[in-house]
């Protein structure tokens, strides 16, 4: 029997599900309580303002999510839903009176943004105090210097589920497969910040499942279905799979899967996050958590 073979043999036989739906779920309530102490104490909600461009399904779904969950916990936000034809200039000045709305605490464009726009440009229009996304450059810098800083909701989601399973993560060794501006790179930043050893695996990384199954931690953050299998992890491994995919079986039935073949995985790994139901509810939870924290920084 190969080393492989031998360790996947010893291996737990079935990896412990976290459930990000219902640490969502808790996190929401504690926002909730957040949210109506800010309320008496100040007289107005916390405020939430969303930008849409465009008609893109996927991005009409998240922003209505988004906009009922806040509405849930005591946040108002402030749809603004543009044409698919809204001009560049038209969408900074927009955000140039957001920046001034005392009323607003936190602004969110929805991305992606259609042709002819510059992301970095829309994201730097942003004031810093109010980047509830954390993608602002002042605020990645912050982030990077370990300081007090807004951080992207899709690695805080999997920084805090990460701490509620693991507990001080010193020490141990971290894989982040992917180096995206909005998950990879800020989610490395997280861990080393945490005082994990960290790799960051990529397109251009050699041996990518010998560097995958070093990890006592492996998030996966890519993109395509069924990247990682059995034979990227290490037994006993804590694996974060934040991928979304929509495929069709064999029979033309769509459903979602992660970046994990979730199958393989759950007969090697410690604990493991579905898809759906893991990742994506913290995304969510944790904006509106940012948009609480922006809140009660802007009125200190």
């Amino acid at each position: 029997m190969s080393d492989l073979a031998t360790e996947i043999h010893q291996a737990v036989p079935a990896a412990e599900l976290i459930d990000g739906k219902a640490f969502a779920a808790q996190l929401r309530g504690e926002v909730a309580e957040g949210a109506a102490g800010f309320s008496r104490d100040t007289g107005r909600q916390p405020g939430l303002a969303v930008v849409l461009v465009g008609n893109d399904p996927a991005s009409q779904v998240y922003v209505r999510t988004k906009m009922r969950q806040a509405a849930e916990v005591g946040i108002a936000s402030f749809p603004h839903l543009l044409d698919a034809n809204t001009g560049e200039a038209e969408l900074l000045a927009l955000i140039d009176s957001l920046n001034h709305d005392d009323s607003v605490d936190g602004i969110l464009v929805q991305l992606p943004l259609p042709a002819g726009i510059s992301e970095a440009a829309v994201i730097e229009a942003i004031a810093p105090a109010k980047d509830v996304d954390g993608f602002h450059p002042y605020n990645v810098g912050r982030l990077s210097a370990g300081q007090p800083v807004m951080v992207p909701c899709t690695p805080l989601g999997c920084l805090l589920l990460l701490q509620d399973r693991l507990g001080d993560l010193s020490g141990l060794k971290a894989v982040v497969v992917g180096r995206s501006n909005i998950v990879g790179k800020p989610m490395a930043q997280l861990l080393l910040n945490a005082n994990c050893t960290v790799t960051t695996v990529h397109s251009r990384s050699r041996n990518m499942a010998e560097e995958c199954r070093q990890a006592d931690i492996l998030v996966v953050a890519v993109g395509r279905p069924g990247l990682v299998g059995v034979e990227h992890i290490k037994p006993g491994a804590t694996v974060l799979d934040v991928g979304i995919n929509r495929v069709e079986d064999e029979q033309g039935q769509s459903r979602l899967v992660g970046d994990v073949d979730f199958a393989a995985a759950s007969r090697v790994a410690g604990a493991l996050t579905p898809v759906p139901g893991g990742i994506g509810p913290m995304t969510v939870a944790c904006l509106l958590r940012n948009t609480l924290t922006a809140a009660r920084q802007r009125t200190r």
